[in-house]
């Protein structure tokens, strides 16, 4: 496999992106060195290629790709995956706030805690938590699956309309349109066969411990729920 290097040291975003442009078009990998948690890093990259960053990110690393597979060393911050289509972004530490915003495909992964407001909007695609998510995760969420293998904070799932969240800790607390069900062996099976693909090895106990957050109604109130009705 041929690759690519790129030094982003003293470098800003917009000629990094374009270095990873033009190096998409002819390598299959590229790695960048020294990123230095970045901004924007791999904004808008439509070709199928693997590209490392090795180290930190900044906000809305891989945002709106399609097709490429970005892995991050270190942690990203802010809204990692942001409105992407197809592909991956795997990060191996921490995300801040907004992980997986609005994506249509696609499958993010983040090996320890994220943020608020995970998956926030989002239409369809995976997300895969290894730590804990902090309040609103599912904000307005439109399809998809959010996978969270520790604790989700409060208003889990708020207004959610179609779509589920598998949370293997404890619910702080839901938010309106939200009620919890328990898996069936369909879930079980799907998350046995996934979770290991990225690294995630539960014995059959831990997968009993999921529970599964889901819409109430597909015609959401959002007024107060006394008046609901």
């Amino acid at each position: 496999m041929s690759e690519f290097i790129i030094n982003a040291e003293h470098q800003p975003p917009r000629d990094i992106n374009r270095a990873i442009r033009k190096a998409a078009t002819e390598y299959d990998k590229i790695t960048i060195k020294n990123p230095n948690a970045m901004h924007y890093l791999a904004a808008g990259l439509i070709d199928p290629v693997e590209l490392v960053i090795d180290g930190s990110a900044g906000y809305f690393a891989g945002t709106m790709i399609h097709g490429a597979k970005i892995h991050i060393t270190e942690n990203a911050g802010w809204f990692p995956g942001d409105n992407m289509t197809e592909g991956e972004v795997i990060i191996d530490g921490s995300a801040g706030d907004g992980v997986g915003q609005g994506i249509y495909g696609g499958t993010v992964v983040v090996k320890r805690d994220v943020g608020s407001r995970t998956g926030e909007i989002m239409k369809n695609g995976t997300i895969i938590v290894g730590g804990n998510s902090g309040f609103m995760s599912g904000l307005f969420m439109m399809g998809g699956r959010i996978i969270i293998l520790g604790n989700i904070s409060e208003d889990a799932g708020e207004s959610i309309i179609r779509g589920a969240i598998y949370v293997r800790g404890s619910i702080k607390s839901l938010g309106k349109n939200a009620k919890v069900e328990e898996l069936d062996q369909k879930d079980k099976k799907e998350l046995k066969e996934l979770l290991p693909e990225y690294g995630f090895n539960l014995d059959e106990k831990e997968y009993d411990s999921f529970k599964k957050i889901v819409p109430r109604s597909n015609r959401p109130f959002y007024g107060k729920e006394s008046e609901e009705g």
